[in-house]
């Protein structure tokens, strides 16, 4: 087997009822969860027009400048994939753009995360297929590899294997590991719950914040009176 020119197969994958628990539940919430130590770089940004991404992780990952193993990954994705492609943040060249989108969406893949550039912004800007990435360039893509398909990839320190939970809103791109799913996701529903208890509190006069001046006297911070 050749490292570095490979096509493996997933083994694994976040079930369906998972997902769209998680679709319910913001992205901030999640990270709050998992210690705020996971997160997928903030230069990944939503392109799209809008609306949340979830779906189990198709990994890519490619030399920097090349797309030939995301066409590739477009080609054997399954309904409700998400392509996540580590392409080391180079931004030179783009590796998606308004012709790969089309593809995608027509083959129901739930959307597309990128370490890199795409281009056709406009285009795709406008659209609501859910693509996040790292920049936009219009000198397009190599074609002749290397890459690996359904192998772990780290985007900015978050490390994603084959079949993780890839979650995307407006506050960027998250992975929650296949093992973790249902312990995260009965603490993020939780959170989420709490949080909206708050709001509520807040809109109708009722929130206390004692906390901040128990904390303030905690770390001996002079307050004049």
């Amino acid at each position: 087997m050749a490292i570095g020119l490979r096509v493996l197969r997933r083994t694994r994958a976040v079930d369906t009822a998972t997902i769209e628990a998680f679709r319910k539940i913001p992205v901030a919430n999640v990270s709050d969860v998992m210690a705020r130590m996971t997160a997928g770089g903030p230069r990944l940004r939503p392109m799209h027009a809008g609306g949340g991404l979830a779906g189990p992780a198709l990994t890519v990952k490619t030399r920097p400048g090349d797309n030939l193993m995301i066409h590739k990954a477009l080609m054997i994705a399954a309904p409700g994939d998400v392509i996540v492609v580590d392409a080391g943040g180079d931004l030179t060249n783009s590796l998606f753009g308004e012709i790969m989108a089309t593809e995608a969406e027509v083959n129901a893949v739930a959307g597309l995360v990128i370490n890199g550039a795409i281009r056709d912004a406009g285009t795709i800007r406008q659209g609501r297929f859910p693509i996040f990435a790292a920049g936009v360039t219009h000198r397009g893509p190599y074609k002749d590899g290397p890459g690996e398909i359904n192998v772990p990839i780290a985007l900015d320190g978050m490390v994603i294997a084959p079949g993780d939970l890839i979650l995307g809103d407006d506050d960027g791109v998250l992975c929650v590991p296949f093992a973790d799913t249902a312990a995260v996701l009965e603490a993020a529903q939780k959170k989420h719950a709490d949080e909206e208890v708050m709001i509520a509190a807040i809109r109708s006069g009722k929130r206390a914040k004692a906390w901040v001046d128990q904390t303030l006297e905690r770390l001996g911070c002079f307050i004049e009176t």
